[in-house]
C-alpha cells in the first residue's frame, strides 16, 4: 500500500467492513480507527473492552487465564490450584516462559499443574470436599511452599462453590495463605477482567501481611518492579539497569516473583509498572493506601530505555540521576554498534502488531530505532486508556485496531501490505502461510529476554532473522497453488 493517508486508512476501514451485515458493520466500526495524535481527538478513543462480536474469530482470553496465567501463575514459590476440570490448568502451564531462579517441585512451582481434575459427579454433588482433600495433599506433598491460590474455572462459578470458606478453613488449618480467586473464565469479556480480580485476591489476601513488620530494613532507594513476567529473562535484563543506576530492587512480580516480596511491596518508595494493564489496579491501590508513587516505565529499545531511566532517576536525588547517566552511557557503544549493524538491513521495513498487554505501544521505539515503521497496530483486551497512550506514539493516519477479528486483521494485512506482523500464536501460522515473515510477540517466539539493552540485541536479531530469512521468497500460499497450477496447465494448454 502507498503511503498512507487519513482518507486511505478510513477508506480502507470501510472497505474491510463492506462485507459484515449492518448490524455487524456498526458494531465493528467503533473498534476501528485512523491515528490522530490531537489530544483532544485522541482522548475520544474508538470503544474498547466491549464483548466480542458473536460469530466472528477472537483471539482473546478469559478472566481465568487473565488470572492464573498472567498475574498469580508465576509467583513462583506458591502453588496455584486450577479448581475446575483439568483442561484449563494443563492449557495455562509453562506456556509463557515465566523464568523463575529455584527447583521446580521443591521451593519453585511455576511449570507444574495443579488441578483438581473436576468430573461429573463432582459437577453435581460439588467440588468443596475435593478442594479441602487437595489443599490437604500439597501441603503434604510440597513442605517449602509459602502459600497456595484457588484459581476458580467456569464450573465453579456456575454451581457456586465456596472456594473463600474453604480457603479460610484451610489456611487457619496450615498457618499458610490460601488465597481463593473467583476468575471464572466467563466473567468479563476478556482476560482484562482477570487482571483486576486477580490484583483484588493481592489487595485483599496478601498485601497488608507485613505492614506492622519493623525488622525489614528500608533506603530511599528502594522500588517494585511490578507487572514484569519475566518471558524469557525480561525482568532479570530490566533489573540489572536499575541496580546499576543505584536503586535497591525490593519486590519483583508475578515473574519470578515470591510470596516475602509481594508482602515487603507497600514498603518500597516507588513502585515501576511494566504492563499497565495488568497491574494498573495494585498500583494505584498502594498509592492510595500507602502514598506509594508508581510509575509507568518501558525498556524496549534504548531510545525508551534512556525515557525511562531519566523519569525513574526524577523521583530521587542527583546519586540516583547521576547514576542513571551513568548506565545510559555505559550501555551507549553496545546499543549504537547493535543499530549500526541491524538498521541498514530493516531501514524502511513496515510492520503490523497484534497483541495484548503492554506490547502493541511500548515496543514501537524500538522498531523504530531500527529504522522500522509500525504501521498498524492493536490490543486483544484493552481499555480507552491503552488507546489513548498509545496514540502519542503512532504516526498520523496509521492504523488502530481493538479486539480485531480474524478476518480484518488477514485482509488489513493483504492491503497494507507489511514486512513483518508481530502477533500471537493464533495468528502465526496463518501468516506463515502467505508467506509474510512473523514474530510471536506474546513469549517472543522462544527467544529473549527483549527488555533492556542485552534484549535489544536479542531483538534486533531475531527481527532480522525473520524478516530476512531467504525461506519466504519460497512460500506459496496452500489457496494459492491451485490457481498457479491452473494457470500453468492453461499456458501448456
Amino acid at each position: 500500500m502507498a503511503t498512507m493517508t487519513n482518507e486511505k486508512t478510513e477508506a480502507l476501514i470501510q472497505e474491510v467492513l463492506e462485507v459484515y451485515p449492518e448490524k455487524a458493520k456498526q458494531d465493528r466500526v467503533k473498534h476501528l480507527m485512523v491515528n490522530d495524535q490531537d489530544p483532544d481527538k485522541s482522548k475520544k478513543c474508538m470503544t474498547s473492552n466491549r464483548k466480542s462480536l458473536p460469530g466472528v474469530m477472537t483471539v482473546r482470553g478469559c478472566a481465568y487465564a487473565g488470572s492464573k496465567g498472567v498475574v498469580w501463575g508465576p509467583v513462583k514459590d506458591m502453588i496455584h490450584i486450577s479448581h475446575g476440570p483439568v483442561g484449563c490448568g494443563q492449557y495455562s502451564r509453562a506456556g509463557r516462559r515465566n523464568y523463575y531462579i529455584g527447583m521446580t517441585g521443591v521451593n519453585a512451582f511455576g511449570t507444574i499443574n495443579f488441578t483438581s481434575d473436576f468430573q461429573e459427579k463432582d459437577i453435581v454433588f460439588g467440588g468443596d470436599k475435593k478442594l479441602d482433600k487437595l489443599i490437604d495433599e500439597v501441603h503434604g506433598l510440597f513442605p517449602l511452599m509459602k502459600g497456595s491460590t484457588v484459581q476458580s474455572e467456569c464450573p465453579v462459578g456456575l454451581i457456586g462453590d465456596d472456594i473463600s470458606a474453604v480457603a479460610k478453613k484451610k489456611a487457619k488449618e496450615y498457618g499458610k495463605v490460601v488465597v481463593p480467586v473467583r476468575c471464572e473464565g466467563f466473567r468479563g469479556v476478556s482476560q482484562s477482567l482477570g487482571h483486576h480480580i486477580a490484583n483484588d485476591a493481592i489487595r485483599d489476601w496478601v498485601l497488608g501481611a507485613r505492614d506492622d513488620d519493623d525488622s525489614f530494613e528500608s533506603t530511599p532507594y528502594d522500588v517494585a518492579i511490578t507487572g514484569d513476567y519475566n518471558i524469557g529473562g525480561d525482568a532479570w535484563s530490566s533489573r540489572t539497569l536499575l541496580e546499576e543506576m543505584g536503586l535497591r530492587v525490593v519486590a519483583q512480580w508475578s515473574g519470578d516473583g515470591t510470596l516475602s516480596e509481594m508482602e515487603l511491596t507497600p514498603k518500597v518508595k516507588l513502585n515501576l509498572l511494566h504492563c499497565y494493564r495488568s497491574m494498573n489496579y495494585i498500583s494505584r491501590h498502594m498509592e492510595e493506601k500507602y502514598g506509594i508513587p508508581w510509575l509507568e516505565y518501558n525498556f524496549f529499545g534504548p531510545t525508551k530505555i534512556a525515557e525511562s531511566l531519566r523519569k525513574i532517576a526524577s523521583f530521587f536525588d542527583d546519586k540516583i540521576k547521576q547514576g542513571a547517566e551513568r548506565v545510559i552511557e555505559k550501555y551507549q557503544a553496545e546499543y549504537e554498534a547493535v543499530i549500526a549493524k541491524y538498521r541498514p538491513r530493516l531501514e524502511g521495513k513496515k510492520v503490523m502488531l497484534y497483541v495484548g498487554g503492554l506490547r502493541p505501544r511500548h515496543v514501537i521505539g524500538a522498531y523504530e530505532d531500527l529504522g522500522m515503521e509500525v504501521v498498524g497496530t492493536g490490543y486483544e483486551f484493552g481499555h480507552n486508556d491503552d488507546y489513548e497512550r498509545t496514540t502519542q506514539d503512532m504516526g498520523k493516519a496509521t492504523l488502530i485496531y481493538d479486539d480485531v477479528t480474524g478476518y480484518e486483521f488477514e485482509e488489513f494485512v493483504k492491503k497494507i501490505k507489511p514486512d513483518l506482523i508481530g502477533s500471537g500464536i493464533k495468528e502465526k501460522y496463518i501468516f506463515q502461510k502467505m508467506g509474510i515473515p512473523f514474530r510471536q510477540m506474546h513469549s517472543w517466539d522462544y527467544s529473549g529476554p527483549y527488555h533492556g539493552y542485552d534484549g535489544f540485541a536479542i531483538f534486533a536479531r531475531d527481527m532480522d532473522m525473520t524478516l530476512n530469512n531467504p525461506c519466504w521468497n519460497k512460500i506459496v500460499a496452500p489457496w494459492k497453488k491451485g490457481v498457479e497450477e491452473d494457470e500453468a496447465i492453461a499456458e501448456n494448454a
